[in-house]
């Protein structure tokens, strides 16, 4: 058990839930949302304030991360910077 604090009325308070295990994280919860969106098969959801609709099914698979090896990271308030490895 783990207790983890949620955000509640519109994000101005706060308390603390007692969890079993984290799952709305990392690859675990990437597995579960896979499973969750083929059981839904071919339902709709509303996108857009409301004002469209998809289906489950045609919503495209997340793409993986793009590796930032080698790209230029700011430090320092900006003033400097470094390349990660």
């Amino acid at each position: 058990m783990v207790k983890v604090k949620i955000r509640t009325g519109r994000g101005t308070g706060s308390i603390e839930v007692d969890v079993d295990d984290l799952k709305f994280s990392g690859d675990e919860f990437k597995k579960i949302q896979a499973e969750r969106k083929k059981a839904a098969g071919n339902r709709m959801v509303s996108t857009g304030r409301g004002t469209g609709r998809v289906k489950i099914s045609d919503i495209p698979e997340p793409k993986e991360r793009p590796s930032t090896k080698g790209s230029t990271t700011s430090t320092g308030r900006g003033t400097g910077s470094r390349k990660s490895s």
